[in-house]
Formats: C-alpha cells, structure tokens, sequence
C-alpha cells in the first residue's frame, strides 16, 4: 500500500461564501467510543469490598484482563487513554472536542459522572468545547434498566460481580467471588445521561451562536436563547414508534459552537419496542433509522438546505457509519463468514448512503466498528457523501480523527494515532495476580502474560488484538475448513497449496508452476522462498484483523515483505481459478487485498469547488 494525499473534489457543502463566514482556522477532533470507565469511582454505594487495590489514596475498581481479551475493546486502560488523547489534541491547538457516541462502558451512573468531572476539569484548565452524542452504550435502553457485570477484578485475583440489584444475576461459579449490590452499576436512560452531560452539546447555552432540535420550530433569523430552552426541554425531544402511542427519545441537534461551522448531532440509536418500556437493544445504526425515524431524514435535508443558504460549514456526525466500511468486501465476506459473521449486520445498506447523500450531507463522521476507515458514495445524480470513521480510543490502533476547517475551502483531514499513553501500565501488577490465580486453578482459562510485556499502548492494544483472535474471533467466526487450511502452516506450505491445480473431470492435482518457474515469479516481485518461510498463517490472519481495524495505520505493524508475499499468494491464487479446493483460500485472499487497498484513511483534504 503507497501512502499518499487524496484530494476529494465536492460541490455545494459550503454554499457560496463559506470563506467570508469563517475568521480563522478552526479545529475539530472527533474521538469516538471511548468506552470511558471510572476506574477510581467514587464510593457512594459501594462497600470496600469490591474494590481491587488502592493506589496513591485511590480506590481502584477494573475488569479482569481476561474479560478484557474476549472483548473487541479494552474497559480499563481507556481511562488514561481518554486523558492522554485529550492532552495531545490541546497541544495540536484543538478547541473543539466532538464525540460521536458510545461514551461510557453501558450508561452507569459511576461511569458518566467520572467521565463529566474529567470533561469538566478540561474546560477549566483549557477552554475547550465538547459536543456529545449518544451510542448504542450510551443509553442501552431509551429508559434505563437494571444492569450489572460479573468480571470486575476481585482483590484475591478472581472475578468479582456487581449488580445494580438482588437477582440480576442468580449463577455464580467457583471461579467468582460472592455478588455485591450496588445502584452505581444500573444502566442510565437517557433522561440522565443528558442531565449529567447537559453542557456538552445535548442543552443549549449562551457561548452557542445558535442551537436547534429536529424538533424546534424557530429559524436562524428567529433564534433566541430563551427559544432554545423552550425546545431543549426533554418532553418536547420524543417521536412515537411507528403507529403506537410509545414515545422514545431523540436528542439530536445542530449547535454552531463558532461563527460559520455548524455540527450536525445525530441520535442515530433506534429502539424497538417489544413491550411497554422493554425495548430491544440498539446497535444496528441507519439501516433501521431510515425506517424507524424518518424524521432525522427530512431533518437533515432541511438543515442541508439552512446551511448552503447562510454559508455555513456543516459536519455531520454520530455513532454509525452512513457508508460500507469493508472497502467493497461486504459481499464477499458474507458469502465466506456467514451473514452474521464480522458484524454484517450492522454494513449500512448502499440506500442509506445514497438517501443522505442525495439530501445534500456530504461529510458525516461515525464510530462504532472500532475501524480507521474512509467510505465514499457517489449517486446516479452525482452527489457525493464521505463517511469518515473515527477509530477506538479503546482498541488496536488507538486514535482520533481532526478536521481543519479554513478560509480556503477545504477540509483537511488528519488521523492521530495514540502513542503516547504514560499511565497504561498501572494495573498489570494486578493483571499479574489475577493471572497467578487463573494458572493455579484454571489454566484453560490463562491468558498470555506476555501482554504484560508490551512497550507502549499501542503495542499492548495489538497484543490485546492477538488474544482477542485467538480466544474470540478464530473460534467463533472462521469456517473450520479456511481455519484449518491457514493455521499451522507456513508461508511457503500456504503457497505450495496456492500453486496447486487440478483437473476438473479426474480430480488430479498437479503445480499450476514447477518450483524453478515459482521461484523465478518471486524473484521477479523481490521475494525469495526464505520470506515465506518467517511468518505462518496465524500471522497473516492477525495481520487481515490489523488491516480491518487500523487500515494504513496497520503498516507500522506489518513488514513490507509479508504484504509482498501476501499480494504474491493472491495473485497466483488469481491465475489459478480452477482448484474449487481454492475457493475459500481464494475468496478470503480477494477480501484481504481490499481492506489492504481501500480509500485513503491516513491524511487527505476535501476541496470544496
């Protein structure tokens, strides 16, 4: 893959005289699913027994690390890694701080004040602005229920459960310690998480140029502080389901934090009622928001329309992508991986794209798939939509996006990588007991101690990726007949199985090349046989999950002749199409080489002409 600069050529997202509108560059960062978890809660409603240690005064309350690698995000060290990204966002001259969605682990009261006295302290010491909008963790319920989890780390090294009430949960094993009752473990609706979080975006104030709700009724002309606290009131925030009388939540809105930029909020979560107040989880994103909540769409367009007649700058954002984010895979994947495989439910259809394109939308920033990704639509009228997904704070490669907006009509897009951690060790002696226990009394259930070896965060979210494929993804996932062709198997075994051909009518197999042809193939690529002998198929699939979720922020991690050899295996596998015992190997290979070879994700300017 070449690094390089993609520039996007759009029309009309400015209007005509965005430049006259904006006095200066500004600078939006975009962190999405941070996950935050208050790993020093306060202890209102909490006994000292469920706490893991103290340190420096502070009592410590964090998941088990085992919890953690079964799990395609990190819940402890996302602490530090929140505080570390905001630390490198300021000195880069951010002012304006954007998250889109899934802001907390689910919602609990413990976890959204920690994250507030956090985001609180920032405004004090740095003047910043936060504009916040909510994910499927964040409620995971429109009107709050009962939660509770049973992996926090116990001080004796095993798991201990937290529940917010009796019989939440009734099972416990050998492996756990007896349950604790506590309210900061229930799962906030939203009616609380946005009191709590009011100042930061949800609720107009007086620092905002302008403020709206797709619900308000007043105009740009006609706007007034006083009419926006008219419209902000939570009552006046609902849509019906459908054809019943079940009111749900919606707290989207627009905010113009500076003169000529305006944010585009998008509560994108869709709750399906299956009976009064009980309510199916969120999580598929747009696909359902085009049937469900049609009226963010008729929303959007009139915002579209607002923005291009006063000249505003407008970025959309929210918790799902509006774009496919395989790189043209989808198909591919689901006919390999099952439809149920590798979250396809949750690809946004071709429609969805196309639907807020043609609205006029032509920049949205999305989270949710933990994916450093660039999606583009183009429709038959020619309208474009960049999907920008923002990558995890939380997971392999930790990072944020930044978009510079400035007077020469352009947005400028940069991905930050977070290298910089200081904190993310503070736990691993207590990793370190945990796994002594686990070693003692359930070594089926041990992790990989050297995890605790790792360098810096980002070294420990790829170690943390590693442990997830092989504890989660390789057994859950993976056909048994593609995992045991890969598996065990060295790079030139790999590609000895992709040189062999057959003959349809007898079942013969025979090599598509004869070793001294091969071996001149390679040559002729820079390749020799020692660089498929280095690295085996467990290594080309870590490295598949690598390009997945941090697309060229993955190269750091991958040595050039490995992606070499890899292109080589595909495209031999390419001249031998005949070998139906190839077509799996085949079919993943077609998959990889686009996730290797998508839209630029790294840096790139979109020119408004």
């Amino acid at each position: 893959m070449i690094r390089m600069l993609i520039i996007l050529f759009l029309s009309s997202l400015f209007g005509g005289c965005s430049s006259a509108y904006i006095q200066k560059e500004v600078k939006i960062a975009f962190m999405a699913d941070v996950h935050f978890a208050d790993v020093y809660p306060d202890t209102v409603d909490f006994g000292s027994e469920v706490f893991t240690d103290t340190r420096d005064g502070k009592n410590v309350l964090i998941r088990t690390m085992e919890s953690q690698l079964h799990s395609t995000r990190l819940f402890n060290e996302n602490y530090f890694a929140f505080r570390a990204a905001l630390d490198d966002a300021i000195k880069r001259g951010v002012k304006i701080i954007a998250m889109p969605g899934d802001i907390s682990d689910d919602g609990q009261p413990m976890h959204i004040k920690g994250l507030r006295k956090i985001m609180d302290d920032y405004v004090r010491q740095y003047d910043i602005s936060f504009f916040v909008i909510n994910g499927n963790h964040d409620p995971t319920s429109p009107y709050g229920k009962e939660g509770g989890k049973t992996d926090f780390l116990g001080r004796n090294g095993r798991a201990q459960p937290i529940v917010s009430k009796e019989g939440v949960h009734v099972s416990r094993s050998d492996f756990e310690n007896e349950v604790v009752v506590s309210k900061e473990i229930t799962e906030w609706g939203y009616d609380k998480i946005i009191e709590e979080l009011h100042q930061y975006g949800f609720f107009p104030n007086k620092d905002h140029i302008y403020w709206q709700t797709p619900f308000s009724t007043y105009t740009y002309e006609e706007y007034s502080l006083e009419k926006a606290e008219v419209a902000s009131k939570k009552e006046k925030r609902v849509y019906f389901h459908g054809d019943t009388d079940i009111k749900i939540p919606d707290v989207s809105y627009l905010v113009e934090p500076v003169k000529g930029v305006w944010l585009l909020a998008l509560d994108a979560n869709v709750y399906i009622p299956r009976s009064d107040h009980v309510f199916n989880n969120a999580g598929i994103g747009y696909n359902e928001v085009l049937e469900h909540k049609k009226h963010l769409v008729t929303w959007t367009k009139n915002i579209v329309g607002e923005a291009k007649r006063l000249g505003k700058t407008l970025i959309a954002f929210s918790h799902y992508p509006m774009v496919d984010f395989n790189d043209g895979a989808s198909e591919e994947m689901k006919h390999l991986f099952g439809d149920k495989g590798f979250q396809a439910h949750r690809i946004p259809n071709k429609l969805v794209g196309e639907t807020f394109a043609d609205l006029g939308l032509r920049v949205h920033v999305g989270g949710h798939m933990h994916l450093n990704d660039t999606g583009i639509v183009t429709t038959i009228a020619g309208n474009t939509l960049v999907n920008i997904q923002t990558p995890s704070l939380a997971a392999y490669v930790p990072g944020y996006k930044i978009i510079t907006i400035n007077n020469e009509d352009e947005l400028k897009v940069k991905t930050i990588a977070l290298k910089s951690v200081p904190e993310f060790k503070t736990f691993f002696r207590l990793y370190g007991k945990e796994h002594k226990f686990l070693r003692a009394d359930f070594p089926d259930r041990a992790w990989d101690k050297s995890i605790l070896d790792s360098r810096s965060y980002i070294d420990f979210t790829n170690n943390h990726l590693k442990e997830l494929v092989r504890w989660r993804f390789l057994p859950k996932d993976w056909p048994v007949g593609l995992k045991d062709s890969l598996v065990g198997k060295t790079g030139w075994q790999l590609l000895q199985f992709a040189n062999t051909s057959s003959n349809s009518d007898n079942g013969r197999e025979w090599p598509l090349f004869t070793e001294k042809e091969l071996l001149k193939r390679m040559h002729g690529t820079g390749l020799t046989k020692t660089d498929f002998d280095n690295w085996k198929g467990e290594d080309m699939i870590l490295d598949f999950y690598r390009f997945r979720s941090a697309d060229q922020l993955a190269l750091e991690d991958i040595d050039d002749f490995k992606i070499k050899a890899y292109e080589f295996i595909s495209s031999l596998l390419d001249k031998n199409n005949k070998n139906k015992n190839l077509r799996s190997l085949r079919r993943f290979m077609s998959i990889f080489q686009k996730q290797m070879h998508g839209e630029e994700s790294m840096d790139f300017t979109v020119i408004l002409e």
